[in-house]
């Protein structure tokens, strides 16, 4: 009988939440701040985008190997710890010579290493807790990641306004030493590897099979993916929003930008404003992650789109950016906890949910990547409101995908139901 997993440290579970608070600042480097930086120097939309689908593409190719590193790896902490150093390396160079030439090369470097981080850091979690208490350690994460974003860009706002440039880059130097700090104050005996790549044992319903030698029969990686339908429709869901949503905040930051000609305060104003949405979406996660609840906060999640867009489309102001930026924190939010949620419940027992979370990611990448040379193009031939618009009418169609997903999601919630019940009766039975 499989026994069950060994409770982590509460020193473990705080690490692990300063990791995800200090990891806001430091896994994005420089982040959406870039392009308001690049814009006031004198990058055009279209360059912007260009840079984005670069990094995005690189990203992309590095995608699937990272999940199955993560998947095989027992030294996940490594697996944040270097892409982190690396991240601030890059941005560090790039702040110093931002000439083409060293904006993209460094940003190139630095999207192939972030790639790592997100699988890694829900291995970590995973392999702390184990697969019934996922959920609700999602929801942690993300609302000490999302206090995290607010604290720290609020911190950015002010290092920016009385230092410039170079308080922007001491505070990047201290959350990125605060991010690896926190990473290696995780415990590393009490990361149980087999959880953390989705082997669920026989207490969290999972569809282990056992040959006859008594080892896992595991099928192929790839045959697993592809074969599992309501993964691959959920995928194509995430890359139809996040083709939608990916050039929003990074457009009203440039077009803001440029007007006000104060980058940094004008994406601080931004992202902050998305993030009291997100830390909402966050703490809401352990009653949205209950039974029946996951697909309606789906569907929210990607209805809050279309409306940015109408909004977006609608009113030029300033102030047009909070019932936006707010709209986004609820989206981007739900979907943030949503998704590794759903691909851990529609791989459990797998042995590949890395693996399958990275497939997703990569999947969705392609829908973001694609989009950044849409929307500068759009920018550029019919100007921001109407590429608003466009990209928020987009999640219409992910809304479409995203049902046979749900369907599937049930399906299992319903196969595993049957097999607790199976299990408690043959218990019963032998009690008996």
């Amino acid at each position: 009988m499989m026994q069950a997993a060994r409770a982590p440290s509460r020193a473990s579970l705080l690490a692990l939440g300063l990791l995800n608070f200090f990891l806001a600042d430091a896994r994005d480097g420089l982040g959406p701040f870039l392009d308001a930086y690049l814009s006031t120097k004198g990058w055009a939309p279209m360059d912007l985008g260009l840079l984005a689908t670069v990094g995005g593409v690189l990203g992309l190719v590095a995608g699937m190997p990272a999940g199955a590193l993560t998947d095989r790896s027992h030294a996940k902490r490594l697996l944040v710890v270097a892409p982190v150093t690396l991240i601030t390396l890059m941005s560090f160079l790039c702040l110093a010579a931002p000439s083409r030439w060293m904006v993209f090369s460094t940003q190139a470097l630095a999207a192939v290493a972030g790639v790592l981080i997100g699988p890694a850091v829900a291995a970590i979690s995973l392999g702390l807790v184990g697969a019934q208490r996922f959920g609700q350690q999602l929801g942690k994460n993300e609302s000490w990641n999302h206090a995290g974003n607010l604290v720290l860009m609020g911190g950015t706002w002010a290092a920016s306004v009385w230092f410039g440039l170079p308080g922007v880059a001491a505070l990047m130097l201290v959350t990125t030493a605060a991010t690896v700090a926190a990473t290696l104050s995780i415990a590393p005996g009490s990361i149980d590897h087999a959880a953390a790549r989705g082997m669920a044992g026989a207490d969290s319903g999972g569809d282990i099979s056992v040959s006859e030698g008594g080892a896992v029969a595991q099928p192929s990686s790839l045959r697993a993916l592809a074969g599992n339908r309501p993964l691959l429709w959920l995928s194509l869901a995430l890359a139809l929003f996040h083709f939608g949503n990916a050039p929003l905040a990074r457009l009203i930051a440039q077009q803001f930008a440029v007007q006000m000609q104060r980058p940094f305060e004008t994406t601080a104003v931004i992202t902050m404003v998305s993030q009291v949405a997100a830390l909402a979406a966050a703490l809401a996660a352990p009653w949205l992650l209950r039974a029946r609840r996951a697909g309606p906060a789906a569907v929210l999640a990607l209805l809050s789109l279309p409306l940015r867009g109408l909004l977006a489309w609608n009113f030029s102001e300033f102030g047009m950016i909070y019932p936006v930026q707010l709209l986004d924190g609820v989206g981007v939010g739900l979907l943030g906890i949503l998704t590794p949620f759903m691909v851990e419940r529609l791989t459990r027992g797998s042995g590949h949910f890395n693996l399958a979370l990275a497939a997703v990611m990569t999947v969705q990448g392609i829908g973001a990547a694609s989009s950044n040379v849409v929307a500068g193009y759009l920018v550029m031939r019919f100007g921001y409101p109407l590429t608003y618009l466009a990209h928020g009418a987009v999640a219409l169609l992910a809304i479409a995908a995203l049902l046979p997903a749900l369907r599937g999601l049930r399906a299992g919630d319903n196969n595993a139901n049957r097999r607790a019940g199976t299990a408690m009766g043959a218990s019963a039975a032998s009690d008996a």
